[in-house]
């Protein structure tokens, strides 16, 4: 970006006091700061999307505004109507209403990377009249105003923050000595800057925190009840806080002897609520590191000292968390889950979440079918998808696995690159393909069963608070589910093979190759499954190793969850296919002896009786590197084959609709670990947070009353007018 010019806005007052800036002035700002064409398409979408036509003109009123720049599924309990303290910023004319050109200021403001102080200090500073223009010199910002104004003073202060705080609300003392240090005396001349502001705001809370304690310490004793303290605790921080905590409030009494709150348990309360996205990095960095993915008091102070320089936390402040978390109960090793309530302030009691879904979930029988059968079309179409993409690769490696060195004549491959060249010379592009169709009619149960069963096992096994799930059950889950597959793998390979083979031998011997039902009636249902031995010696422990080695990858290496992050196409396929290396190689033993058994054996070949006698007579006429012949070709099929088969089984689950009746794990999802907003509508989310730091129903009350504070208020338009008049 181009260095910001220094340009002066014109600034016009109408006859009715109100102000505008003129069309020079819009355009010079938007030069000035060099906005990007693609940025201002963007805003206009977003402008015309919202805008309403008033005489003619497109404008956006506060509850299209609103529309305009609210984050969407914002994990916090700011209400989308509070989003109206930040119209009055944008709508410079005071007429109400917000155009083109203000709506364009406006998201200039928020390009600034101190926006959210900045719209928070606007909209104290209601005598300015002009807005702003940033300058870039060297390293800092320099604001440029059309007068003298740009300041904040004491009645304003005063009046802004009166004007938004009810009259039930805890008193503020405007006349203390902490006041003073920043605005002087009352009628003294110290204003507030920008800078001094930002830093007022930043201590604001913990001055009406002290002040709030003090007014309720009727006798000075240094405690407060139970209710007096849920009182301060809403009136400052009630929108950072779920429901379930704010009904616990007054259990904090518990925490020491007397049925009261000291001053010391409630700044020790306020520091855990202004540090909460620290708190939440240590609470799953911390359980994501532990072996059973619970932590207590000792872990979660340790690994705030190892991951800080100074302390963050006391073990008072400790005990607050674990005394909300664990629902009053001490000592106790907490999961992730249990610390929702205090992370999420949309937290919601289980029995609630079920209030929201749409029906009742079916029978469980029938629940479980249904769920399974859903995952099962999933996995077909996921394995038909890997299938396809490396079946020529199969193709190469299977020619050379049922080669014997005691065949009668020379070799026909010398490897895989030579057997490549002499299909692609004797069958043409089509003879990579040779056998497609059973393949995929078959994969499908043999993919789906595998990852229906894994997925089935696991779910199971795993302990719903954690996430976590023993090496003994993921071993077994994968086992099983290559066992169960075996059942329509055995069949499908045997068939497979014998159509993939025919096309060299009819080359070879003048014969003519016969379809996949002849090979089936010639067979039989037992011939079929002749070699499930060597399947099932192949298939439970591939499925074993690779369904573990998947997980582990995904979790340990490219951190699936941790901190919310979610893998990408190239991690998810990456986990995939580096977990199918060792799985394949491992196994090729058994696939050796599987491909053996399977091809029928003609004149002149070895003939094997079982399992057992394969693999003892290819050890003595062929050596211990013949069990691994073809290794690397299965490494360079099984891979990529399952990489693509996973990443398309995630990728179906994640966008095709979910099962309706889906029972996942609940998850701690906060604004640390959503996807990231658009980084305007964030700062605008943030300024609302300084605002409601001031008080919880900050700008609550202009919203319920359908008028948005600003200077057109009665409360706040008379330091304008006077203002106006004396100039």
């Amino acid at each position: 970006m181009a260095p910001w010019s220094r340009v002066v806005p014109t600034v016009h007052c109408d006859a009715d006091g109100s102000v505008s800036l003129t069309a020079t002035a819009i355009k010079s700002v938007r030069t000035a700061l060099d906005v990007p064409e693609r940025e201002l398409k963007r805003w206009r979408r977003i402008f015309d999307a919202n805008a309403k036509v008033v005489d003619g003109e497109k404008y956006l009123d506060p509850d299209s505004f609103v529309n305009a720049i609210a984050p969407s599924g914002d994990l916090s309990k700011i209400g989308r109507a509070q989003f109206a303290i930040l119209f009055r910023v944008a709508d410079t004319s005071r007429r109400g209403l917000v155009s083109w050109d203000d709506f364009t200021v406006f998201e200039t403001l928020l390009k600034r990377p101190d926006a959210d102080y900045w719209m928070a200090f606007q909209y104290f500073d209601v005598y300015a009249i002009d807005t702003f223009l940033p300058e870039l010199s060297g390293d800092s910002f320099i604001c440029v105003y059309s007068d003298n104004h740009g300041y904040i003073t004491y009645d304003e202060f005063k009046n802004v923050f009166s004007a938004n705080v009810g009259p039930d609300a805890i008193p503020f003392n405007f006349d203390c000595d902490w006041i003073k240090l920043y605005l002087g005396e009352k009628n003294g001349t110290h204003v507030l800057g920008y800078n001094e502001f930002t830093q007022l705001m930043k201590g604001l809370q913990g001055e009406r925190l002290r002040q709030a304690f003090k007014y309720l310490d009727a006798d000075q004793d240094g405690f407060i009840r139970p209710e007096e303290f849920k009182r301060i605790i809403l009136e400052i921080a009630g929108h950072k806080l779920s429901q379930a905590v704010i009904e616990r409030l007054p259990t904090l009494c518990t925490l020491s002897p007397g049925q009261r709150i000291s001053y010391s348990e409630v700044i020790a309360f306020h520091n855990v609520i202004r540090q909460m996205d620290m708190v939440e990095r240590i609470i799953r960095e911390a359980t994501a590191k532990t072996k059973d993915g619970r932590i207590d008091q000792s872990d979660f102070l340790n690994h705030s000292a190892s991951s800080s320089r100074y302390s963050l936390f006391t073990p008072m402040e400790a005990s607050i968390i674990f005394h909300f978390a664990g629902r009053g109960v001490a000592n106790q090793r907490l999961a992730l889950i249990d610390f929702a309530q205090l992370l999420d302030p949309r937290w919601k009691a289980p029995h609630e979440e079920a209030e929201l879904q749409a029906g009742p979930p079916p029978a469980s029988f029938l629940h479980g079918f249904l769920h399974s059968s859903y995952n099962f079309v999933l996995g077909g179409f996921a394995g038909a998808f890997g299938a396809t993409i490396v079946y020529p690769i199969d193709m190469v490696k299977v020619h050379p696995v049922r080669q014997r060195s005691t065949v009668v004549g020379q070799l026909l491959y010398k490897n895989s690159i030579d057997c490549a060249r002499k299909i692609f010379r004797n069958e043409g592009f089509l003879g990579f393909y040779r056998g497609l169709g059973p393949q995929l009619i078959g994969v499908a149960p043999e993919k789906a069963i595998k990852l229906t069963v894994n997925d089935l096992v696991r779910g199971y096994a795993t302990d719903p608070e954690t996430g976590r799930i023993k090496l003994g059950w993921e071993l077994f889950a994968g086992g099983l589910a290559g066992g169960c597959q075996v059942v329509f793998t055995n069949p499908l390979e045997i068939v497979k093979i014998r159509l993939q083979i025919q096309g060299e031998a009819a080359k070879v011997e003048g014969a003519s190759p016969k379809g996949a039902i002849h090979i089936i009636r010639q067979l039989g249902l037992l011939g079929l499954y002749k070699g499930s031995s060597a399947c099932l010696l192949r298939d439970i422990p591939f499925s074993a190793i690779y369904f573990t080695a998947y997980w582990h990858l995904k979790k340990d290496l490219f951190q699936e969850g941790y901190n919310g992050k979610q893998l990408s196409f190239l991690e998810t396929l990456g986990a995939a296919g580096i977990a199918g290396m060792p799985a394949a190689y491992l196994t090729t033993p058994a696939d050796v002896v599987k491909t053996r058994l399977q091809v029928e054996a003609r004149q002149g070949q070895t003939h094997y009786k079982g399992l057992r006698d394969a693999f003892v007579k290819i050890y003595k006429e062929e050596g211990f590197r013949a069990l691994f012949k073809g290794g690397p070709a299965r490494v360079l099929r099984s891979s990529p084959q399952f990489g693509f088969t996973l990443l398309g089984y995630e990728t179906l689950k994640t966008y095709l609709p979910q099962y309706p009746w889906d029972e996942k794990p609940r998850k701690v999802e906060t604004a640390l670990t959503a996807r990231p907003d658009d980084l305007s509508k964030i700062r605008a989310r943030n300024a609302l947070k300084i605002l409601l730091d001031v008080h919880g129903d900050f700008g609550r009350r202009a919203a319920s009353s359908g008028v948005p504070l600003s200077l057109a208020s009665p409360r706040l338009s008379s330091h304008l007018e006077s203002s106006q008049r004396e100039k």
